[in-house]
């Protein structure tokens, strides 16, 4: 197997380049994980409606669910780094080089746990205000 000329392919767990450093950067991930824990509620509470399920299954559900696409892999990365015996600096180096803003990974993902909270609790008040109005029409 020959040498590829290419300069290898920073995996990232989705394509954060675009993505600002530090504070904005946790900002940013935080608002994408708020989006996504909205989206899975409303989708979680039109799957399940009928089922009986009470809100706080709803709620656990769908932020667990929200948290699989937006943080699980600042988490992985992060436990990586704090538990993970890295014996040689230039392994280090190689996989430093696969994080977007390694500098400030524990501010992203606590960003993206209070964002995923954020986003499934502005649901949960959608659709009760929703409930609410239905009722008070009728």
């Amino acid at each position: 197997m020959g040498v590829s000329s290419k300069p290898a392919d920073v995996r990232m767990h989705y394509n954060q380049s675009w993505m600002g450093y530090g504070f904005v950067g946790g900002l940013q991930a935080g608002a994408i994980a708020a989006a996504i824990g909205f989206l899975v509620l409303l989708l979680m509470h039109w799957v399940v409606r009928k089922q009986g399920w009470s809100h706080g299954q709803e709620l656990s559900v769908a932020y667990l669910l929200s948290l699989l696409p937006s943080a699980s892999g600042d988490v992985l990365d992060l436990v990586y780094f704090n538990y993970a015996q890295l014996q040689s600096l230039d392994l280090l180096r190689a996989k430093l080089a696969e994080v977007h803003d390694p500098d400030d990974i524990g501010t992203r993902v606590l960003c993206e746990l209070l964002g995923a909270g954020v986003g499934v609790f502005a649901a949960w008040l959608l659709i009760i205000w929703r409930a609410h109005a239905r009722k008070d029409r009728n």
